[in-house]
Formats: structure tokens, sequence, C-alpha cells
């Protein structure tokens, strides 16, 4: 199976539509963010804390990678596909949908999250230029975008029909 990678800004869906899009493909859904974590044995806060950020970015540039070759759907980081090496990876590899969330659902659902290192340490005035800064860079590595506004089970089905028509215009076996 082609992977799908879902690219957005944190609180966007991704991981919430991944694992309703995978069980309607029938396929496995990881979660990029997991999937480090248990590889370093750490969780993301640890990672960002004591070996920074750069590590943990370098982290993800290997995990996209592996999964180019293990298909499924991968619910990528908020800043996984924020660099050109990554986008090209992805796209390269498989099928990138951006999930188009609008600020402030987002930081609804990120204000309060210990998880989130990046959100944690953020003013909301800080987290909206990022997100400003970051739409421009995830629709450049994106096949596809879609509206995070409609609930998560219709965007896995808009989701799985660009992935039809994607393998269809591709050659590329589903």
């Amino acid at each position: 199976m082609v992977p799908i990678f879902l690219c957005g800004f944190m609180g966007c869906g991704k991981s919430t539509v991944g694992k309703i899009l995978a069980g309607r493909l029938k396929c496995k859904c990881v979660d990029l963010d997991d999937y480090i974590e248990e590889r370093e044995g750490i969780t993301i806060p640890d990672i960002f804390a004591q070996k920074g950020e750069t590590y943990f970015r370098e982290k993800e540039t290997e995990a996209l990678a592996a999964f180019g070759d293990m298909g499924g759907v991968v619910a990528t980081g908020g800043g996984a596909l924020l660099s050109d090496k990554n986008g090209e990876t992805a796209m390269g590899a498989g099928m990138v949908v951006f999930i188009d969330t609008d600020f402030d659902t987002c930081y609804d659902r990120i204000k309060d999250d210990p998880h989130r290192p990046i959100a944690a340490s953020s003013t909301r005035e800080q987290l909206l230029a990022r997100f400003e800064d970051r739409k421009p860079k995830y629709q450049a590595h994106s096949h596809f975008v879609v509206s995070g506004g409609y609930p998560p089970l219709v965007i896995a089905v808009k989701i799985e029909r660009m992935y039809k028509k994607f393998i269809r215009e591709n050659g590329k076996n589903g």
C-alpha cells in the first residue's frame, strides 16, 4: 500500500482522522510522534528538553523515510513536513494530505496539553504566528488539501476518495 501522510498544525485532527481512515482502508495508522517516542524510549517533551528540537527533527526525517517502505496511514507531527527534505521524502513515497483546520479550533485543542512542548511554552500570539508561518509550507508539501472544519469521519471519507483517485492517476497499487 502506498502510504498516506497526514500533515497540518498541532491539533488539526491528524491522529483522529488517521485512525478512522486506517480503519476504512483496513491498514495500520501510525502516529509519527508515538513511533519516535517508542524508538527513543522517552517522551517528546523529554527529547526536546534533553536533546533539543534539532535532534527531534532528525528523528522525524529518519522515521518519514522508513514509512515510505511500510505503507499505511501516517499522522505526522505538526512540524514534520516543514522542511523541504521531509516534504519531498513524503511526497515521493506516497500521498500527502494537509488537514487545513482554523487556528482557533487548533488552539482550543492544544492550549492545555503538556505533551506538546511547543504549545506548552508558547503564548497564543506566538502559536498564531507559527500557524501562519507553517500554512504555506504544509500546502507546498501536500498533494491535496482537505478542510478540517468537517467531522473526522467526513474528513476521512474525503481523504479515502482522494487516495483512490491518486492511486488511479499515478498507476500505483493501493
